[in-house]
């Protein structure tokens, strides 16, 4: 299992940058770590309970927190922390990021859902 040699936050860009000792670099969007957070929150409690997050574009990571020595807790600014990235994990967000990123494209088009947020009125 690769391990991570680094691990950078860029709140300005809203990207969470993971090198690993495989030599493997990935970037990783804050808005797609949050759409993808190994929570129950968001993979359900068993099979095909998987949710769609919508509303999620501008989403910020407020703290990476270390969980022992084989994952990170990501914080949120829109709360939710729930989900512990495993450094395997991690690896495979990077490496499967064009294919889960397409899927979560058509399964909000599926759900009439956006990435933006609800507008406010009033």
């Amino acid at each position: 299992m690769p391990t991570p040699t680094e691990l950078r936050l860029n709140r300005a860009d809203r990207v969470l940058h993971v090198r690993f000792d495989s030599g493997e670099h990935f970037a990783l969007p804050a808005e797609y770590l949050r759409v993808e957070s190994p929570s129950a929150e968001v993979q359900g409690h068993g099979p095909g309970q998987r949710v769609t997050v919508p509303g999620r574009r501008h989403v910020g990571i407020m703290r990476v927190e270390p969980v022992g020595n084989y994952a990170v807790r990501l914080v949120f600014d829109d709360l939710h922390d729930t989900g512990i990235y495993s450094w395997d994990y991690l690896h495979r967000l990077g490496s499967e990021q064009a294919e889960r990123w397409a899927a979560y494209e058509q399964a909000l088009a599926a759900q009439g859902l956006s990435r933006d947020p609800p507008s406010r009125t009033g």
